[in-house]
């Protein structure tokens, strides 16, 4: 009889653990933002137009490549919150 209840109480502790792990896991995401331009070479989190994965950037703080870092502290970092707009070709200026 003591083992089943010990056994019932385990089961019962790792479905509890499991539930309480899946709520911090969430608040640590909550806690994240994505900042562009930081990630080092195979160093970024997901995937870009030119690559499908993690790990696949091929150049150190390339503007479309982010990891994922504290909130409030992607600035600080040198980084952007959204990836870098392409620069525009100035048009030829008008001869008068």
């Amino acid at each position: 009889m003591k083992s089943k209840l010990i056994i019932s109480s385990a089961i019962a502790g790792l479905v509890a653990l499991g539930a309480a792990s899946g709520v911090m896991a969430e608040e640590k995401k909550a806690e994240k933002e994505k900042c562009f331009g930081i990630a080092k070479k195979a160093a970024n989190d997901c995937g870009t137009a030119t690559h499908s994965c993690a790990g696949q950037s091929k150049a150190d703080g390339a503007a479309d490549e982010w990891k994922f870092v504290a909130k409030g502290t992607c600035e600080k970092m040198g980084g952007k919150m959204k990836v870098a707009a392409k620069e525009e070709k100035a048009a030829p200026a008008a001869k008068y």
